[in-house]
């Protein structure tokens, strides 16, 4: 399941407002590190375009996974304050939407409606990426792929439709920018 569709079910169109004017539109080139193991990031990123890879020096700098459309990036350390346990470069020519994370704390400070949505968001694209976790180490055979639309409570499933909707509004919004 794309992670930005947790934030952008559990947003109201106020937060998805806010949310179009603190951040800003970036290109990354292929190649371009985002964000550095063992360094503080300066933002949360929403993949808009292209992939990014994600790769740990415990690994010998391995690639781990691929971050596509709709993944949310450098929230990890957002919320528990740690260095980035990861390094994250484009794997192709990539967009991103950066919300300065100095806004976003701010915000999370201010705005207590925001931030039961956002945190909330979090908790349920953690618990879904934990489920997936336990479920390739082959811990819950009997149930289902948590990346299986028919595993989704039903009234989250309409949340993340209207999620799709921003999240492709958003999406048209740049390219008619560009």
């Amino acid at each position: 399941m794309k992670k930005a569709l947790y934030m952008l079910a559990e947003f109201s169109d106020r937060d998805f407002e806010w949310l179009l004017t603190a951040g800003t539109k970036r290109d990354i080139a292929a190649g371009t590190t985002l964000i550095y193991e063992g360094i503080p990031t300066d933002a949360l990123y929403i993949v808009l375009n292209g992939s990014l890879a994600v790769l740990v020096e415990a690994f010998g700098g391995e690639e781990i996974a691929q971050l596509h459309q709709g993944e949310v990036v450098g929230e990890m350390s957002l919320i528990d304050t740690r260095l980035p346990s990861a390094t994250v470069k484009a794997a192709e020519d990539s967009i991103v939407w950066a919300i300065p994370r100095s806004q976003l704390t701010r915000k999370l400070g201010q705005d207590v409606a925001f931030a039961a949505h956002f945190y909330h968001a979090i908790a349920a694209f953690l618990s879904d990426r934990l489920r997936g976790t336990v479920s390739r180490l082959g811990y819950n055979k009997d149930q289902p792929d948590s990346e299986n639309d028919n595993d989704i409570n039903p009234d989250t499933l309409k949340s993340l439709e209207l999620a799709q909707i921003r999240l492709d509004w958003l999406l048209t919004r740049l390219k008619e920018a560009s």
